[in-house]
């Protein structure tokens, strides 16, 4: 499938190519205001003046861009971006003097990034409904062979204002399962830690810069594999249940990463020795039981507070160090409904002790009732 994906892609490429055309955006549309700008180049909201709709207009500069990397993102979101949470090209491409242009379906709300609450973060039952959506588009995206390795807020737009259609977009680093590609480290929480390496050589390379020395070093090559989506999934959870990030970089240089993988460490302890317990194989406890145990018996580092052990556990599965044990996209399904933040399991707990009340009232009261009746009965 992986090798088929690529073979298709470049296939879908090189047709489009041969069909190119030259044309004026404003003959063609009506330019209403700028979405977006950085070193891609820039998005514009626009209304096709012929079709009357909206649509987002994505400028890629020709002089940093080539033609082949342009064709393989619009091909790629107007072919296989299928999933209803993933933003399609929209059949539209063609060039002007300095950019290469595609249309595609417009966010008119913004993106996720916007919506965030600097050391907030968004309402809770906001988080579980973005990501269910995510998990399913980016597992429909797996299924067809593609990583997006670029998955954060300002990459997800929004549909409405509630968050309630949400739409993974930017498909510039998508690449099939199985390429090799080089390996680039840089300064974000986003990035997995299997590519520490390349910092350590990118380190290496300024000193020898420094110290005068002309021998190159060789590229560090990584093979794109779906977990390097989990990562930025389980990252982008962090961040909008609380509006800040759990660490800097994932490197043993950050400290709040360290911290992370010293008490993940240790739980990949614990469970190893308690795996076949007496007391968990017989089922005495229910599985959230054990999350609550093992959250008092080995608390999470400082910034993981107020985090339920419904969420870390579901941590524990997205941001496993080890890239090739990394729990898969849908894995987020099976945590969607529980809570994840302790303020709302103890509503729930407390909610849950009043109705047990309520529902101990009235069998009282029907306990009394039926003594009544039996009384009557007997009377009679």
């Amino acid at each position: 499938m992986t090798a088929a994906a690529a073979q298709e892609l470049d296939e879908l490429c090189f047709l489009s190519a041969q069909s190119m055309s030259s044309l004026k955006v404003p003959e063609h549309f009506q330019v209403v205001k700028l979405l977006g700008e950085g070193s891609y180049g820039k998005v514009i909201l626009a209304v096709h003046k012929k079709r009357g709709t909206p649509m987002a207009l994505k400028f890629f500069p020709r002089q940093s861009t080539s033609l082949y990397s342009f064709l393989r993102e619009y091909n790629l979101s107007l072919s296989y971006c299928t999933h209803p949470s993933l933003t399609r090209a929209l059949g539209i491409f063609f060039s002007t003097p300095t950019y290469y242009v595609f249309a595609q379906q417009a966010g008119l709300y913004g993106d996720l990034y916007s919506v965030i609450v600097s050391e907030v973060g968004v309402d809770e039952e906001c988080v579980q409904r973005v990501m269910s959506q995510l998990s399913g588009a980016v597992t429909h995206l797996h299924s067809l062979g593609f990583v997006h390795r670029d998955i954060k807020p300002e990459n997800i737009f929004l549909c409405d204002s509630s968050c309630r259609w949400v739409k993974l977009g930017d498909f510039g680093l998508a690449r099939a399962i199985g390429t090799s590609v080089r390996a680039v480290w840089y300064e974000s929480p986003f990035c997995t830690p299997e590519v520490e390496p390349a910092k350590e050589a990118e380190k290496e390379m300024e000193r020898r810069q420094r110290d005068g020395t002309e021998e190159e070093m060789e590229d560090i090559w990584v093979t794109v594999e779906p977990c390097i989506d989990s990562w930025a999934l389980g990252v982008l959870v962090y961040c909008l249940l609380t509006g800040c990030f759990p660490w800097e970089e994932s490197t043993s240089d950050d400290r709040g990463y360290r911290r992370y993988k010293e008490w993940f460490i240790c739980e990949a302890e614990k469970e190893e020795k308690v795996r076949d317990v007496e007391w968990r194989a017989e089922g005495d406890n229910d599985s959230y039981t054990i999350m609550e145990e093992n959250h008092r018996v080995n608390p999470p580092p400082s910034q993981f507070q107020g985090l339920s052990p419904l969420v870390m556990t579901l941590f524990k599965e997205l941001l496993h160090p080890e890239p090739r044990q990394r729990g898969s996209p849908e894995e987020i399904l099976s945590y969607l409904g529980g809570p994840w933040l302790m303020e709302t399991e103890r509503e729930e707990r407390r909610k849950a002790e009043e109705a047990e009340k309520e529902a101990r009232k009235i069998r009282e009261v029907g306990g009394v009732e039926e003594e009544l009746v039996r009384d009557g009965r007997a009377e009679r």
